[in-house]
């Protein structure tokens, strides 16, 4: 599979074309793992918080697929995780769904548009991400009550997992492409 930006001029891709049908279909595999990590996750007693599990795939399908695809695969993944598990809970799902929606659209728009090196795009997003998130709950959408105690809960504990996020998902990227290439 070429990218329709590198088939032309036989420069390395930078990310995967957004439609076409074998590009949509591992989009919903990465929706698809976005459901099925935390629900393992909560299964197994893993730390949900800690892990990030639905975060991955997103991040992913934005340095795969630009930042049509991350932006889709954050905004469906929370819903279809919710309809298969029940999870997130009904009140975080505005906030989750929004924050996901972030990472994926900051990481694949940096990435693809702005030509921008895949491991600050990752540390970018992760930002943009928690600051959509902060926002999105301070205006009313996930939490009812101490906001500091919140944060603390929901944003300290995910550093573990932005650190493996922004080492490894640039080297996973790259390497799907590569795949996809040849």
């Amino acid at each position: 599979m070429t990218d329709r930006k590198t088939a032309v001029a036989g420069v390395k891709v930078r990310t995967l074309a957004f439609w076409g049908m074998r590009s949509l279909v591992f989009q919903l595999v990465l929706i698809g793992a976005a459901v099925a990590l935390p629900a393992v996750a909560h299964l197994t007693g893993a730390p949900v918080r800690v892990l990030l599990p639905m975060h991955w795939p997103v991040i992913l399908a934005g340095l795969v697929y630009g930042w049509r695809g991350g932006a889709l695969t954050g905004l469906l993944a929370p819903a279809a995780s919710y309809l298969v598990s029940g999870m997130p809970y009904p009140p975080m799902l505005p906030a989750m769904t929004v924050e996901l929606f972030a990472y994926g659209f900051v990481a694949g728009l940096l990435v693809e548009n702005l030509r921008i090196n895949s491991f600050l795009a990752v540390a970018t997003a992760l930002v943009v991400g928690r600051l959509v998130f902060a926002i999105t709950v301070l205006a009313g959408f996930g939490v009812n009550g101490n906001f500091a105690a919140y944060f603390q809960a929901a944003l300290i504990p995910g550093l573990f997992a932005a650190a493996g996020q922004v080492i490894v998902l640039p080297f996973i990227a790259r390497w799907w492409i590569n795949k996809e290439q040849n």
